[in-house]
Parts: C-alpha cells; sequence; structure tokens
C-alpha cells in the first residue's frame, strides 16, 4: 500500500471511530462496511491492523474506555 493511501486509510478509520456512538461503537467489520460503501475495499483485519497502528483499542474494550 502506498504511504499516502495508508495516510488516508488512517485518518478515515480514525475519524469513523472519533464519530461513533461511545455505548455502541463500531467494530472492525463495521467500519470496512461502512468504507466499503464508499468505493474502500478493505478486509476486516486490514481495519483492524490500522487500528492497532494507531493504538486505538478494540470496540468492546472502546465501550468500557470512555
Amino acid at each position: 500500500v502506498p504511504p499516502e493511501l495508508a495516510r488516508q486509510l488512517s485518518d478515515q478509520i480514525q475519524e469513523l471511530i472519533g464519530t461513533e456512538d461511545a455505548q455502541k461503537p463500531l467494530s472492525d467489520e463495521e467500519i470496512a462496511r461502512t468504507l466499503a460503501r464508499s468505493n474502500v475495499k478493505i478486509a476486516r483485519r486490514t481495519v483492524a491492523k490500522y487500528r492497532e497502528n494507531l493504538n486505538i483499542l478494540p470496540s468492546a474494550k472502546r465501550k468500557y474506555a470512555r
């Protein structure tokens, strides 16, 4: 993945997580589906990789972290 594309994907994932409902955080699968609606084909495990690189907890832990 080119660095610019990786940065854009990271930004999009971070934005989605930043605007999610704190009581019902988005799973990696839901993030992948949301990006797919914007014509960004990305696998759930790739979303997880980018999320981990951004030091963002999984959805189950984000629900309780806030």
